[in-house]
């Protein structure tokens, strides 16, 4: 039997790397070289990652539709080639803001008197500029996962859709451990070198990953029934779960589009509804850890995300996040094999395991206080409880929908996460400047001011995922197949 879907697994783990290294680029930049430049303060950066978010859920709502329509191969290709260029794109709002501002350069703009009215007119231009940047960005990655998942079900039989989930979803973590190792040191490698502030090569060089990694998916992707790397034997495994008619039926409607399913109608099945509510719950959790932590141990510990102890820091996190969520494919697959369960029960169980996971974050900020390695520990925890658990929430798709319905489903569950990261993301900003401002007028569990800001947000993540089982399983108890 060849492997070749396991090189498929390869491409989708790079393209996920890719987008995460492209969204995390602003979250690593923004504190310590961007914001000082535009005069940003905390609801400012929680605006742009909000609106990144709510365009994000809006286009994930049709990327799903797009690439079944499309086809996974176009679809994909679209997706990165968009988003790549949206981040590039980063790169050129600050000449804008100078030339629109009227400054002679942007070390002009960064004297500016903090609070004064030319302060506010240089963080209102430059948040629109990013705004428009990062919603390019948001339409391009709203594709990613609705075609990943789509290619893990093509290739991949039932019982190891999980796994191989796992694995390229870890590409966000891994994603994200790259990131702080080498961003902020980027952009200070290019502001030393007087190119700019540093942040806008950072932008341009991690952006063009994508046109790289666009050449590689043209020649290597292909349906396993049409790929010459995929012999019989192989091509049998991974249609197990299928008979001969049932194939071809899957393949006919992919072939017009994945029209065997409408995108409304989807809205009427519970199984449908009990991935929005996974996603919604849980995705703003991940996306406030992935937009925040380097912010928050910059904040609340000094530690500047281009400094050795912030990068250590960040890695730490990351690498725990990475190695952990790992396991999290593999645990369903177990059993599935060895306690001979079916593979919704399976995957259901694992993420009620998984759902315990980020409790310990409601110790973030307590252990803080004794050593900041304490929260990094924490985070990442949580972190790969939310990788092990949203790779088994992908894959409760593809048991319960018919593959030309997937990358629609995937994406009316994006846009939901989407939505829960809106709120997640402008609460946090807003909630962090009003509680700086307040001081120790503002207390949460005997923490005062914006750490009593941070406290609040960590209980909710610590929470959010049990909640979200809870209703899962209400809506949907045991395993159900939704047939075209």
């Amino acid at each position: 039997m060849t492997n070749w879907r396991w090189w498929m697994v390869v491409l989708l783990f790079v393209a996920t790397t890719v987008n995460y290294l492209d969204r995390q680029v602003l979250s690593l930049t923004w504190k310590d070289f961007i914001a000082p430049e535009f005069h940003w303060t905390d609801n400012d950066y929680g605006t742009i990652t909000a609106v990144f978010s709510i365009v994000y859920a809006i286009c994930m709502l049709f990327a799903g539709k797009f690439v079944d329509w499309m086809g996974t191969k176009k679809g994909y290709l679209w997706s990165i080639g968009i988003w790549s260029t949206g981040a590039c794109l980063h790169a050129v709002c600050g000449w804008l803001t100078v030339h629109i501002e009227g400054f002679e350069s942007a070390a002009a703009m960064t004297a500016v008197q903090a609070g004064s009215t030319a302060a506010l007119a240089i963080a209102s231009t430059s948040v629109w500029l990013f705004l428009a940047a990062r919603c390019i960005l948001a339409l391009g990655e709203a594709g990613n996962f609705p075609a990943a998942i789509k290619v893990t079900a093509e290739y991949f039989p039932k019982k190891d859709r999980a796994f191989a989930t796992s694995i390229f979803n870890s590409g966000a973590s891994i994603g994200a451990l790259i990131a702080p190792a080498t961003i902020p040191l980027l952009a200070q490698f290019f502001k030393d070198r007087g190119v700019g502030g540093g942040w806008e090569m950072s932008f341009i060089i991690i952006g063009a990953l994508g046109y790289i990694w666009m050449a590689f998916w043209i020649f290597m992707y292909n349906k396993p029934e049409k790929s010459k790397h995929v012999n019989k034997a192989e091509l049998d495994y991974i249609n197990q779960d299928y008979t001969e008619e049932e194939n071809a039926k899957a393949s006919e409607a992919d072939e017009k589009g994945g029209k065997s399913i409408s995108l409304w109608k989807c809205f009427t099945y519970r199984q449908t509804w009990s991935f929005i509510v996974g996603k919604f719950f849980t995705d703003g959790v991940w996306w406030f850890y992935l937009f925040w932590a380097p912010a928050y141990f910059s904040d609340q510990y000094g530690y500047a995300s281009s400094s050795g102890m912030g990068v250590a820091l960040i890695t730490t996190l990351y690498a725990i996040v990475t190695v952990l969520s790992i396991f999290g494919g593999y645990l369903p697959k177990l059993f599935v094999e060895k306690k001979g369960m079916n593979p919704y029960n399976g995957r259901m169980l694992a993420m009620l395991i998984f759902a315990f996971l980020p409790l310990p974050a409601l110790l973030a900020q307590t252990t803080g206080q004794i050593s900041v390695w304490w929260p990094a520990i924490i985070i990442g925890l949580a972190g790969a409880g939310h990788q092990a658990w949203s790779a088994n929430l992908f894959s409760t798709i593809g048991d319960m929908f018919p593959k030309s319905a997937i990358s629609t489903i995937t994406g009316i569950g994006g846009m939901a996460g989407g939505i829960g990261s809106f709120f997640i993301q402008k609460g946090a900003g807003a909630l962090f400047t009003y509680s700086e401002n307040a001081g120790s007028a503002f207390q949460f569990m005997g923490f005062e001011g914006k750490p009593a800001g941070y406290m609040i947000v960590f209980c909710g993540c610590a929470v959010a995922y049990l909640i979200a089982w809870a209703i899962m399983k209400t809506l949907v108890p045991k395993y159900k197949k939704i047939d075209a």
